[in-house]
């Protein structure tokens, strides 16, 4: 019977990372679903959906030689795969403002009251030390319109000094 999985590593970044995991998930007879891989200050970070027919010990058996070479951590769980049930995101935001603690808190709580289903969220850190911004992009659902996403923008924008956009996506099926 096949089961799903979802696999994390994280390490330090290094070229061949993709390749040699997905290889040696393939060569043992795995079978991706999605996918998210990214580099974050150096280190790197992949979160895979991997259907395989064995159970949790032997996957990690595969990929652990590969993990070791690399100096990656993994982190393995059962899941249920439901593939083809994403949500579509019908909004993209963006907040700018100078880099202090808490920015990332404050708006995604206010955007979670105001109704907004997250499905994506990356942020950077720019600037210099002595001028530092922070960059945050959004997309997600907005669940009681966008409206009330707006509304709960600009009240951190005034409250935090940040600066905010709110854009419709249009998503095309078909």
């Amino acid at each position: 019977m096949r089961h799903w999985y979802m696999l994390t590593l994280v390490g330090n970044d290094r070229p061949g990372i993709v390749a040699r995991v997905t290889s040696a998930l393939f060569s043992a007879g795995g079978n991706l679903g999605e996918a998210s891989m990214m580099r974050l200050g150096g280190n790197f970070t992949i979160m895979l959906m991997v259907q395989f027919e064995g159970e949790r010990p032997a996957l990690e058996a595969a990929v652990a030689p590969v993990a070791e070479a690399l100096g990656l951590h993994i982190h393995l769980d059962a899941i249920e795969g439901q593939l083809h049930e994403q949500m579509e995101p019908d909004v993209r935001i963006t907040v700018y403002g100078a880099d202090r603690a808490g920015i990332v808190a404050r708006v995604t709580g206010a955007l979670a009251e105001a109704g907004l289903h997250i499905l994506d969220l990356e942020s950077d850190v720019g600037g210099s030390d002595d001028a530092p911004f922070y960059l945050l992009h959004i997309e997600g659902h907005a669940a009681n319109g966008v409206e009330a996403l707006q509304t709960a923008l600009d009240q951190v924008a005034r409250a935090d000094g940040v600066e905010v956009r709110l854009r419709t996506i249009e998503t095309l099926v078909g």
